[in-house]
């Protein structure tokens, strides 16, 4: 088996070292057999941190230069259930395996691949609190009159009439009324067209 290794370590805990990990998960290679033909570590925290060598690690997984995924706990390789979840099932699209060391987790194994479905169903659970909490506050602020979605543009497209009349550009218009032009012509060629003076039509 091939087996790439990934090791995080926050750094918000100043003193930690991704050595620790990676000596432990060289050890359980070296027990199974494996052979290691990459190491990706990353140094952050939070799930908004960019992790360069996870996603150098999904790059290696997509042209499937190994044939295992080996991490210390799954706290460190997914940044939240559902990212952990999309994570796994990329791998498994492309026929790699995920081990977790200390989580006793072993998607190469029956048992493994069952609290994989344990875990994905708990990740479709939490989507769906969250959505449903959404809902809820969503038809709350509704029933106090709350206006939902972006604030109406108010035009007036009278005054946009006269600025073009006066022989103002549409870029000097949007500076003046604070509209894009797009917003500020549509409201222009809506008008009304008012009939032509008689003396004009008997030109």
């Amino acid at each position: 088996m091939r087996v790439a290794l990934y090791c995080r370590v926050s750094t918000i805990n100043k003193g930690q070292d991704t050595e620790v990990q990676a000596r432990e998960l060289r050890e359980y290679c070296q027990a199974r057999g494996w052979t290691i033909v990459g190491e990706f570590t990353d140094h952050a925290s939070g799930a908004k941190e960019s992790r360069p060598a996870l996603n150098q690690l999904m790059s290696a997984a997509s042209q499937r230069k190994f044939d295992v995924l080996l991490c210390w706990k799954l706290d460190r390789v997914g940044r939240s259930l559902r990212h952990l979840v999309n994570l796994l099932a990329d791998l498994e699209a492309v026929g790699i395996s995920f081990v977790s060391l200390r989580d006793n987790l072993d998607l190469t194994t029956p048992s493994g691949r069952l609290m994989f479905h344990v875990i994905a169903a708990m990740a479709q659970f939490e989507r769906s609190l969250i959505q449903e909490r959404v809902r809820a506050g969503l038809r709350n602020a509704k029933a106090k009159g709350v206006r939902i979605g972006r604030p109406k543009i108010v035009v007036d497209a009278r005054r946009i009439a006269q600025c073009r009349a006066a022989g103002d550009s549409w870029s000097d218009i949007c500076e003046k009324t604070g509209l894009s032009k797009g917003t500020a012509q549509r409201a222009f060629y809506g008008l009304p067209k008012r009939p032509l003076p008689l003396a004009l039509a008997s030109d």
